[in-house]
């Protein structure tokens, strides 16, 4: 016992209440947890375009044109290193190509909303990003 007549320790009220306050604080924390996982495996996809369009420009270099098919493309994949993404070329002319990296929808990645597709394309030697630079991290 302490002095004030009480016996020492913590209540079994004063436990509850603290392990509500940690559930509470748990629920808020976790959806912006998940949120900074999807953003952070986005660099699979941004990985597998930028190997695509080291292939186009090595596959340019010896063939003076554009590979059509990743099957021509040394080190491109039609999926991404951890295996989240579909990637496939589209619009592939003398001048350039688009890459797009799509979310599998039964990967981990399948909740990303916002970036469910990122393209690159390549136009005279110029590159865009899409849909937005935030799908980038940028």
């Amino acid at each position: 016992m302490n002095r004030g007549g009480r016996p020492a320790g913590v209540t079994l009220v004063e436990l509850a209440i603290v392990l509500a306050m940690l559930a509470i604080l748990a629920g808020a924390a976790l959806p912006a947890l998940q949120q900074q996982q999807i953003k952070g495996r986005r660099a699979d996809a941004v990985a597998a375009l930028a190997r695509v369009q080291w292939a186009q420009e090595q596959f340019r270099t010896h063939h003076g044109l554009y590979a059509t098919s990743l099957v021509q493309l040394q080190g491109a994949a039609p999926l991404s290193a951890e295996g989240l993404y579909e990637i496939g070329l589209r619009a592939v002319g003398p001048n350039g190509y688009v890459v797009a990296a799509r979310v599998r929808r039964d990967g981990a990645q399948a909740g990303d909303r916002d970036c469910q597709e990122l393209t690159l394309g390549v136009h005279e030697g110029l590159a865009s990003h899409g849909p937005s630079p935030r799908c980038w991290n940028r």
